[in-house]
């Protein structure tokens, strides 16, 4: 009997932000935007940005992202910041990841920075 071959399919740049923007949802990240770049700047296509409650929520979201992303075929090129820094910055090829406590998030308004990129997706959580 003949091995099959099993092909997997190569996601696009758009897809792992994806991919991202739902393992950040899923970490009950809050505020969670997508935004496209493409045309806009060289630097990346596509900015994930989100919002976490502690140091420990941002670490937990970052090392999930990281991991899935990973286990989906893309693979980390830097990781900058912690936790207890307030922001944590996750630099894949094409996406790059920013995830702040809310304070933080405020004093760097990257969205506004940004104001050029189609927003894709956004996703907020409601307060408990």
């Amino acid at each position: 009997m003949p091995a099959t071959r099993t092909r997997t399919k190569k996601l696009s740049t758009e897809d792992y932000a994806r991919l991202a923007v739902h393992e950040a949802s899923d970490k009950l990240g809050s505020d969670v935007v997508l935004l496209d770049l493409r045309g806009v700047t060289d630097i990346t296509d596509f900015f994930v940005i989100a919002s976490g409650e502690t140091n420990r929520h941002l670490e937990s979201m970052a090392s999930d992202i990281e991991r899935h992303i990973r286990n989906a075929g893309l693979h980390l090129i830097r990781r900058e910041g912690a936790g207890k820094g307030g922001w944590v910055l996750l630099d894949f090829p094409g996406v790059v990841v920013h995830l702040f406590l809310r304070p933080v998030r405020q004093r760097y308004p990257l969205e506004k920075l940004w104001s050029r990129a189609v927003e894709i997706v956004r996703v907020e959580r409601l307060a408990d």
